[in-house]
């Protein structure tokens, strides 16, 4: 992979998809840290589904801190998981609330030290909601970054860094958010539609069906 490639695959996903905009709703970085907690192994419409509810009766850290356990669980379980997550959202709000004033920490190392935000959720986090350069890598970063040859690796922090390396970081930003909606649309795990994708020439996969 040459820089000047990544850059003509950026560019030319910019222009198949426009702008592209995280499929999670929220309206704050309080309701996309908790959003991005719940979206762990299920999709974006179920979490969706769910959190308005969730912030119309818990509006910020500090309500969601107090918030009973059970009570969290039944509006939360559709998402899966739900035990485990309603714990992380209520630790992750009461450390929030006791260590940052209730002020979600901007910083990668101390967002990755509450309970359920691993590297990928705080990268989403930084980059979605404080518009800083990050890159997060999820099931469609890793499956495209392999298929369009940036690197040959399942590990998350390998790709990141590959991605990274070829990536201006003012597209950061952007190239994550595009690749997910090209795993999403066309790019698959499964039956790719290679006839309609708009980088399929920069593609060299064994997966592809063109």
């Amino acid at each position: 992979m040459e820089k000047k490639t990544s850059t003509k695959i950026i560019n030319t996903l910019v222009n198949h998809y426009g702008e592209v905009k995280a499929d999670l709703n929220f309206s704050n970085v309080y309701q996309l840290a908790v959003a991005v907690v719940l979206s762990a192994q299920t999709t974006d419409k179920q979490v969706n589904g769910v959190t308005g509810q969730l912030f119309s009766r818990y509006p910020d850290f500090k309500t969601l801190a107090a918030a009973r356990l059970e009570d969290v669980r039944q509006i939360i379980k559709s998402t899966g998981f739900y035990r485990n997550k309603a714990s992380n959202i209520i630790s992750m709000a009461g450390m929030v609330a006791k260590e940052f004033n209730g002020i979600l920490p901007a910083e990668r190392e101390q967002l990755v030290r509450l309970p359920g935000v691993g590297r990928k959720s705080a990268n989403v986090i930084l980059s979605v909601g404080y518009g800083h350069p990050a890159l997060a890598v999820d099931t469609h970063v890793i499956r495209i970054s392999n298929r369009l040859g940036y690197i040959s690796s399942k590990n998350p922090l390998e790709i990141e860094k590959a991605l990274c390396s070829f990536i201006p970081e003012n597209k950061w930003n952007a190239a994550h958010l595009l690749f997910i909606r090209h795993g999403r649309n066309i790019c698959k795990a499964r039956n790719p539609l290679c006839g309609d994708c708009p980088i399929e020439s920069f593609c060299d996969s064994p997966d592809k069906t063109v």
